[in-house]
């Protein structure tokens, strides 16, 4: 083995460590081996800067563009509305119709951008049939790993593996290659997960169910706020009277929520909005959320009048509660409330936050603690604001994911003059991959520019829609593919599988490619394992004398079957909190429907894609 070679190996098993630990973000450590590559003379420069030159880099932006046109003329909102119209029935119908709601959607466009949209309508309709979220938020990411299979666009895998036939010289996959193949295996996933994969989810489907959507009072009470809930009432000699309430701010001195003020009109009493231009009168009555102490101090600092009982959540009109979880990517991960200034950003205050680790806890109602705790992917916060300005959290899916709001909306479609037009560049697009009018990546660049040119998706918000973690983590990680196969790691590696494989079964070398792939999806990113495993598997299919197209069938199967870890996808990260998981609830139902999926690609690919 050559000094090069053995340099690229030991930066490809810290690459791989470095994933597992996800102590840094993918993209940086993808940056940090390109880096490594070219400072130890292992690569040129321009060798190393190739991938983000490469028409499949630019193909997953023009497509992030596409998704965000759909998602901003409220195409996709409108689609999930339409789920609860068709899940009618018990728990079993409504996970067949979420799976393949959330399939037919990630299908077309990221598969965390469909479960982000899913996620309010989902659990709004489990409520209101009384089944807890840990029985249908898994079926949900579920879905979308299973819809990744069905496209050529739907998971930057299918698109690594046909990008590796055109360098091997080969026709690439249409787009409605990977249909047949990833139609089999939904349906055998839909069939196991509402048969007998259900019976492992956790949770019970006991819950009293509700003739409406998520209430306000019931948010609460999931939080446990009853018991932080005060009532105060303001006496005339207050120095409180007279004042607004961001002058008093009582949140920032004493650590105390207001939640709500009631003053007696001429028609009984009144709950008044709580502004920071709201002034202070006497006589009104004070519900606040808080440490004991903390309200008690509040009240003799401002001479307020404690009443006895807890607090009802008496909310104005205008108010409302939501659930909200932090996603992987955001930008909120590791830093507090406070530094953030939440309040002032969002428009909304949290009120209590639940974290999502491998034993899910609740964390306190509002204390110091809560402004100066540094947030996690995976918590769940409690939202308290205008129904606006929380409405507004629906299109903030890059820092936050909105779970539950009390009051799903219908009129989703902003604009069906731009609604419709986005259909039709999104359908435009899909034809010209399908019969393969232009190439791939002109095809997804023109309807890309076509929905920013009629307006469906704003220039800003283009850029903003694009999830520059995985473009990155894509142009930094084909280098060391480049960097295997010039060292001869990748030659060496199809050498020792040839012998290994001498006489065998093309079926055998299927299945040790579906098992690689499937155990290295496990614990890094689907996309960095398909980069690597990829030309990998060309190789190998030329030295075996085997077509390469059902190896690499598998490798884009195997890498979007990420079902058997909460870290083998964001999808699975961003429902861990919400559906109340554990790192066991995801092996104890995904494991088992890993390896249906396996044999299912097993049997399936060879027939469609002959050896």
């Amino acid at each position: 083995m050559s000094l090069e070679a053995a340099i690229t190996l030991v930066i490809l098993a810290a690459t791989i460590a470095l994933f597992v630990s996800d102590r840094i973000r993918l993209d940086v450590v993808a940056l940090l081996a390109m880096l490594a590559l070219v400072l130890t003379g292992v690569l040129s420069t321009d060798a190393a800067l190739a991938g983000f030159s490469s028409p499949l880099v630019l193909m997953i932006v023009g497509l992030f563009v596409v998704g965000a046109g759909l998602v901003e003329t409220g195409v996709t909102d409108w689609l999930g509305q339409r789920l609860g119209h068709l899940a009618k029935g018990g728990e079993a119908r409504l996970i067949v119709w979420v799976i393949l709601t959330t399939a037919v959607l990630s299908a077309f466009m990221s598969s965390t951008g469909t479960v982000a949209i899913l996620m309010p309508v989902v659990g709004s309709l489990a409520h209101r049939k009384g089944i807890a979220p840990g029985r249908i938020f898994l079926p949900l990411a579920f879905g979308a790993h299973l819809g990744s299979m069905l496209t050529l666009i739907s998971t930057p895998p299918n698109l690594v593996a046909s990008n590796a036939l055109v360098e091997a010289g080969e026709e690439p996959f249409r787009f409605f290659s990977f249909f047949p193949p990833g139609f089999v295996i939904l349906c055998i996933g839909v069939i196991f997960l509402a048969a007998w994969g259900r019976r492992l989810l956790p949770g019970t489907t006991s819950l009293a169910p509700a003739p409406q959507s998520w209430s306000a009072e019931e948010l609460a009470a999931e939080y446990g706020l009853a018991a932080s809930l005060r009532t105060l009432r303001v006496p005339p000699r207050s120095p409180l009277c007279g004042k607004q309430l961001g002058q008093a701010n009582l949140r920032a001195v004493h650590h105390v929520n207001v939640i709500g003020i009631e003053a007696h009109g001429p028609g009984g009493p009144e709950i008044h909005p709580v502004l920071p231009q709201t002034v202070f009168a006497a006589g009104e009555v004070l519900r606040v959320q808080g440490d004991p102490a903390d309200v008690e101090e509040m009240a003799r600092a401002w001479e307020l009048q404690p009443l006895p009982g807890g607090g009802a959540l008496e909310l104005p009109p205008e108010d409302t509660l939501a659930e909200v979880v932090v996603p992987r990517r955001s930008s909120l991960v590791g830093r507090t409330l406070r530094e953030v200034k939440f309040r002032d950003r969002y428009r909304a205050t949290a009120l209590a936050v639940r974290r999502a680790t491998g034993d899910v806890a609740a964390v306190g109602p509002a204390t110091p603690a809560l402004l100066d705790f540094p947030l996690r992917v995976g918590d769940t916060l409690l939202l308290k604001g205008r129904r606006k300005h929380l409405r507004n959290l629906r299109d903030e899916r890059r820092d936050l994911i909105l779970v539950a709001e009390p009051d799903v909306r219908t009129d989703v479609f902003v604009s069906p003059r731009r609604a419709l037009t986005a259909i039709a560049i999104t359908l435009a697009m899909l034809l010209a991959l399908a019969f393969g009018w232009l190439p791939n990546v002109i095809a997804v660049l023109l309807a890309a520019v076509a929905m920013v040119l009629t307006r469906c998706v704003r220039p800003v918000d283009s850029y903003r829609s694009v999830n520059w973690e995985s473009v990155v983590l894509i142009a930094a990680m084909l280098p060391m593919a480049t960097a295997l196969e010039q060292t001869g790691l990748t030659r060496l590696l199809v050498v020792q599988v040839e012998g290994a494989f001498a006489g065998a079964a093309p079926l055998a070398v299927l299945a040790a490619v579906l098992v690689v792939t499937s155990g290295l999806g496990m614990v890094m990113s689907n996309t960095a394992t398909a980069v690597l495993v990829a030309p990998v598997a060309v190789r190998i299919a030329e030295v075996l004398e085997l077509s390469p197209r059902p190896l690499l069938m598998g490798v884009a199967i195997a890498a979007s079957a990420a079902f058997a870890t909460p870290i083998a996808s964001p999808v699975n990260t961003i429902v861990m909190g919400p559906g109340g998981y554990r790192f066991a609830d995801f092996v104890r139902v995904g494991l088992p429907l890993q390896v249906i999926v396996l044999l299912t690609a097993l049997v399936v690919v060879p027939l469609v894609f002959p050896f």
